[in-house]
């Protein structure tokens, strides 16, 4: 992978990798073994109660709560280094928190099929316009409440059908099995994310932004995606989003993860 190595070449560049909903950092080992091998310095942190985080859903009440160890991770960085974040799925929503606290600490924030906030409507607001909109069938998915005085998020999993036929439909039966053997029960925490008031043009909206379109998603469908991207200029955004697009579904980084390397690469190259 020449293009990786060449633009690492300039200085060793941080990445963070996020992931989306019921997933882990584990979902990123193609795509961050070799952007270690050209000389990147990749982060795949797992969400609170994702991956291999010990603690329940249950102790996770908020959605800042839930983005702890990206939040984390990115105040540990010293003075003066800065990061791409790429968010996936949901985890668009984690990086755009990220960016509106520590916008000095991030480079760009790239959404990869993923749920993207603007500065104008509460941050849950593209969450209910996908839900809303039925732009997924949800078949067997799983979603429940976790307590009855509805205090805590309504908990999520996906099932095996929806897993195959909407999120990983042009990924190997091996990946296939992987992910369905790792995945937990999460949550898309809108309760909480209707609570908040939108990310600030001088926070989350100074910070560079692109959008990774996978054209063959059957979960979040292009689109949704390409709609996304639009609404966050149309709210009267000064900044502009960057467009690329990759064939793939929504497990992008499982099915196409030379072409998502790639692409990544060349946005850290641009940016960092």
């Amino acid at each position: 992978m020449g293009a990786p190595a060449a633009a690492a070449a300039e200085g060793c560049k941080r990445i963070v990798l996020v992931h989306g909903a019921c997933l882990g950092g584990w979902s990123w080992f193609k795509v961050a073994a070799p952007l270690r091998a050209a000389g990147y310095h990749v982060d795949t942190p797992d969400l609170a109660a994702s991956g291999v985080d010990p603690r329940p859903l249950r102790d996770v009440p908020t959605f800042r709560d839930y983005t702890a160890p990206l939040l984390d991770l990115l105040a540990s960085l010293p003075d003066g280094e800065r990061a791409v974040l790429v968010g996936h799925s949901l985890g668009g929503v984690n990086v755009a928190l990220a960016a509106e606290l520590f916008p000095d600490k991030v480079a760009a924030v790239v959404f990869l099929c993923a749920f993207m906030p603007d500065c104008a409507s509460r941050p849950s607001h593209v969450l209910e316009k996908f839900v809303e909109g039925r732009w997924l069938d949800w078949m067997d998915t799983e979603m429940k409440p976790q307590d009855a005085e509805g205090k805590l998020p309504t908990s999520m999993l996906f099932g095996p059908q929806v897993t195959r036929e909407k999120f990983f439909q042009l990924c190997s039966p091996e990946d296939l099995t992987l992910g369905r053997s790792l995945m937990r029960v999460s949550s898309m925490f809108v309760e909480d994310l209707q609570r908040q008031e939108p990310y600030s043009k001088a926070g989350y909206g100074s910070v560079r932004k692109v959008y990774i379109v996978c054209t063959e998603d059957y979960a979040i469908v292009e689109e949704f995606q390409r709609w996304m991207a639009q609404n966050y200029q149309a709210d009267g955004s000064s900044d502009t989003v960057e467009v690329q697009e990759i064939a793939a579904d929504h497990m992008v980084m499982l099915s196409r993860p030379d072409d998502l390397v790639r692409c990544l690469a060349d946005i850290a190259g641009k940016y960092a």
